[in-house]
């Protein structure tokens, strides 16, 4: 009721704003704010106080996006930095091989329990050792025997040519024109008794070591050709440079000592033959116990070889140089 009891004609009360508490709060405390500032000190300095605006930085007017044109590249330029790259990986594929190669020298050298010794040379000579053999090692103990006689026919075989050679150098001194049956003499005490060792010795000596079909196949291949050899020889055709029966009896009517000789030297390849033929027949029965074929020896020749090095590094060779023509062609 007592609103209604105002005075609706009364002068209105004068009313401060200022008087406000809000208002009043306010200004106290920016007030201590203007009390409490020390233009001097360094941290006024340093950083702005309340109620101080940072004016932004200006930007720089941006340049209107200017659109590039797309080039396809075109097919032969596809082509060559394919190739460059395949060229790139080629050479860090021979680097990563190289290296390899050299690190695996580098351990056989340091680590090397199987050392070649065979021919035994001495230590002062400067030929070292070619293979390495050990018939109580690697050889099964039911057929060292076997390839110990194969072995010991390849020095009777060598010893032999030596004699052919004395034989034929007996010629020579008593007749000058047998010079070329000593010249032969020569040429086949050099020739074979190496590649006897080789070709059909070391291929026999492994098929044994490792069971290997490719190197039984091998070893019948050249030892029937040696064993026509052996016949030949054992006949003694003249001017061929073999002491065989047909020489030595030439020899009967003119020079006794000669022709002795020569009978020796042609007895020896008899014998040579003859235990050449034993020994081919023991071989093939113990090959045919074995269970070794055609088709295993094939296999066998495949892996060997594409796992051989040189093998690699020539297929290797000429990819790269495909390659290269192909780049440089285009």
């Amino acid at each position: 009721m007592s609103g209604f009891e105002a005075n609706p004609f009364a002068d209105p009360v004068d009313i401060n704003p200022f008087q406000d508490p809000s208002v009043t709060q306010l200004t106290q405390g920016n007030k201590e704010g203007i009390e409490d500032f020390n233009p001097f000190s360094e941290n006024t300095r340093l950083t702005p106080t309340l109620g101080t605006t940072v004016p932004a930085a200006q930007k720089t007017p941006s340049q209107p996006a200017i659109l590039q044109p797309t080039v396809e590249p075109s097919p032969q330029a596809t082509a060559s930095a394919a190739q460059l790259a395949l060229l790139r990986q080629q050479e860090e594929l021979e680097k990563k091989a190289a290296e390899l190669d050299r690190k695996e020298q580098e351990l056989n050298e340091n680590y090397n329990p199987k050392r070649n010794n065979w021919p035994p040379f001495p230590a002062f000579c400067p030929i070292k050792p070619c293979f390495y053999q050990d018939f109580s090692g690697e050889i099964p103990a039911g057929l060292q025997t076997v390839v110990k006689m194969l072995y010991y026919l390849w020095m009777f075989h060598s010893f032999t040519l030596f004699l052919n050679l004395l034989a034929c150098l007996a010629e020579f001194i008593v007749k000058p024109e047998y010079g070329v049956d000593f010249g032969l003499a020569i040429l086949w005490f050099l020739l074979f008794t190496p590649c006897a060792f080789i070709c059909w010795y070391r291929p026999i000596y492994k098929a044994f070591r490792s069971d290997s079909s490719f190197n039984f196949f091998f070893f019948f291949f050249v030892f029937f050709c040696q064993i026509i050899l052996y016949i030949i020889q054992t006949v003694g055709i003249p001017k061929w440079g073999v002491s065989g029966w047909i020489a030595a009896l030439s020899w009967i009517s003119s020079n006794i000592a000669v022709a002795v000789i020569m009978m020796v030297v042609a007895a020896f390849f008899t014998l040579c033959s003859v235990l050449s033929l034993v020994l081919l027949q023991r071989v093939h029965s113990i090959f045919r116990r074995t269970g070794a074929s055609f088709q295993r020896a094939q296999e066998e020749f495949s892996q060997d070889f594409f796992a051989n090095r040189t093998v690699r590094n020539a297929a290797t060779s000429a990819a790269t140089a495909a390659a290269q023509n192909s780049f440089q062609g285009n």
